[in-house]
């Protein structure tokens, strides 16, 4: 099985040759080097440059002069062996031989995800190593693997938030075919495998698009990264640059499905908005194949998830559910900063709502937003709509010291949130280590050396971000933050695997796995019938008692967040309780300070 993605952009191996192909509309003069020789572009017509080469062969390295001056890589470059600035290596898709052939996907209830950062998921920080890890996943209960944005960035380390050229996976991680191989063998494993994109900004660093193409950006929309890109302009292939970016990652590496980073900084005014393009396109172009379509979106639209005939997404699959994340969060900690003030004021009825609707905030207004109204109605969405998790990459990496959950929280409180993540109908993700609460910190890392300037704009930025803490409130304290451009911070984020084999982490994920087989024997069976609705009560202000109705039957979570707590037997089968949970005569049962029960009940 050989498989390539077709399209308009960079370097396409031909009949004829390899086709070089180049939008530039904003320069005089383009020329392409390839292999120590330069050959003319012409301009073909709005603002395209093609030429193809006979004698251009796989492994050649090329790049296209600008108005004589300056060599840029391929914007869309499938490969970068020597980082974003220099020659880009032309790539033959239809090399590597898939053993996959057979592989259609996994239906989206079946999902129990595994966010991993490539570079710090395993010693060796790459495809291979973790390609390695695969099986120890599968036998935990993971049944996905998403993967941190790929896109080559500046340096060797990066979150990947950073990329640049969004078609080349980053060098520091392997090669295409290194990729490949991960996906076919997670697939060989019933593994799915996402891929985190970025669609809303370039990295700071080797985007060098302004040089020849300024009006793929524009003024006329603004976001934290400065001009917006220009989605919604006159010209079309800046549309298509990320249209055809998602169905190369799905058709020339097969990948399962891809994560959209926040798609509330995508500024489109026009008449069909990107994401509902982008989403119809992928459906058509793949109709034979479970392809899921998950979105970061702080602005809650649930719009976007609208289901159609038979539960089915009608545009994106399911969500990031920031919401149900924050109410658990206050819960465990007691933290209120920033956008956990907006769920300190009731975070057991922030969380009760989340568990039954899918947001906390529909409309309501928004304290962390000036009291600006948030979210849309959620109730009527499937708990498949949202992907949910107690920790990710954000949640953890963005604070100034990079913990983890388990080096804030209590373990008893945390056990209960464990259950309350794997055995709810949502869809849960897992952050990498989570599994048996791993020691390492996750920390904010780059890598921008030689440019010394950008490296210190970075430290220097990063430690104002923290200045309003207490901890970090003055010059000498903040100095306590992690250098982000320094190595060590980097390799300090690396998860110690070894640590699965000793307590008190082997206890952890010897729970992990029992809640995963348990939610594959008992959730999942419910997950796939149809959506009939949910109802979260609060029997006490510190109790929550949420229920879940689907057609083979029903599903129910009782939690205890304060003083012993009596409910009577529940119907059907309790399928889990804490362990402090106790028996009374007479049928009741007693759950005492963070305690809690999944009961089920079959129609």
């Amino acid at each position: 099985m050989r498989r390539a993605h077709s399209m308009p952009f960079g370097a396409q191996i031909e009949p004829e040759g390899v086709r070089f192909a180049l939008w530039a509309p904003t320069a005089r003069d383009v020329s392409l080097l390839l292999d120590g020789a330069e050959h003319p572009m012409p301009e073909e017509g709005e603002g395209w440059r093609r030429l193809t080469l006979p004698t251009a062969k796989p492994g050649g390295r090329y790049g296209f002069r600008i108005d004589r001056n300056l060599v840029v890589p391929d914007p869309a470059s499938r490969f970068q062996p020597d980082d974003v600035s220099s020659l880009s290596e032309i790539v033959d898709p239809r090399a590597f031989a898939w053993s996959d052939g057979s592989w259609r996907g996994r239906p989206w209830e079946e999902a129990v995800i595994y966010e991993a950062h490539v570079g710090s998921a395993t010693p060796e920080g790459t495809f291979a190593g973790l390609t390695a890890k695969l099986e120890t996943l599968r036998d935990l209960g993971v049944t996905a693997l998403e993967l941190m944005p790929l896109a080559d960035f500046k340096g060797r380390r990066n979150w990947g938030y950073d990329g640049v050229l969004p078609y080349a996976p980053d060098s520091a991680y392997g090669t295409p075919d290194d990729l490949k191989r991960l996906i076919d063998h997670a697939h060989a494993l019933g593994l799915m495998v996402f891929i985190d994109v970025v669609y809303n900004h370039f990295g700071p660093a080797g985007n060098y698009l302004h040089s020849y193409a300024r009006t793929f950006f524009t003024e006329r929309h603004q976001t934290p990264w400065g001009a917006g890109i220009n989605f919604d302009g006159a010209e079309r292939p800046v549309r298509d640059f990320f249209l055809h970016n998602a169905l190369y990652w799905l058709e020339e590496f097969h990948a399962d499905g891809l994560r959209f980073d926040a798609v509330h900084a995508i500024l489109d005014d026009s008449e069909t908005h990107f994401l509902a393009e982008l989403s119809e396109r992928i459906r058509a172009a793949f109709p034979q194949r479970e392809i899921h379509l998950i979105l970061e979106n702080e602005a809650n639209q649930a719009r976007w998830l609208t289901r159609g005939e038979g539960g089915k997404p009608v545009r994106h699959t399911a969500q990031w559910a920031d919401d149900l994340h924050h109410g658990w969060h206050v819960l465990l900690t007691g933290e209120d900063a920033g956008y956990y003030g907006s769920f300190a004021d009731r975070p057991v009825a922030h969380l009760a709502r989340s568990l039954a609707e899918g947001f906390a905030y529909q409309g309501e207004p928004f304290r962390t937003l000036d009291n600006h109204p948030r979210g849309e109605p959620s109730g009527h969405l499937p708990p498949c709509a949202f992907v949910t998790f107690l920790q990710n990459h954000d949640q953890v990496g963005n604070r100034a010291m990079g913990e983890r959950l388990s080096h804030l929280a209590d373990p008893q409180r945390l056990a209960l949130a464990r259950a309350g993540l794997l055995l709810a109908p949502q869809i849960p993700m897992l952050w990498m280590g989570e599994e048996w609460s791993a020691s390492a910190p996750f920390l904010f890392f780059v890598d921008f050396a030689p440019d010394e300037d950008l490296n210190r704009a970075v430290r220097d930025g990063r430690r104002r971000e923290f200045r309003h803490f207490a901890a970090f409130a003055d010059e000498e304290k903040a100095k306590a933050i992690p250098d982000p451009t320094a190595e060590d911070t980097f390799r300090r984020s690396k998860i110690d695997w070894a640590e699965r084999e000793r307590s008190p982490h082997r206890e952890v994920l010897a729970d992990t796995a029992s809640l995963l087989a348990l939610r594959r024997a008992e959730i999942v069976p419910l997950t796939k019938s149809d959506w009939l609705g949910g109802r979260a009560a609060l029997p006490r202000p510190d109790v929550i008692d949420v229920t879940w109705r689907f057609g083979r039957g029903t599903l129910r979570f009782v939690a205890n967040f304060g003083a012993d707590f009596a409910l009577p037997m529940p119907a059907g089968r309790v399928i889990w309780t804490s362990p402090a949970a106790t028996c009374r005569e007479g049928g009741e049962i007693v759950l005492p300070a963070w305690a809690g029960l999944f009961a089920k009940e079959v129609a």
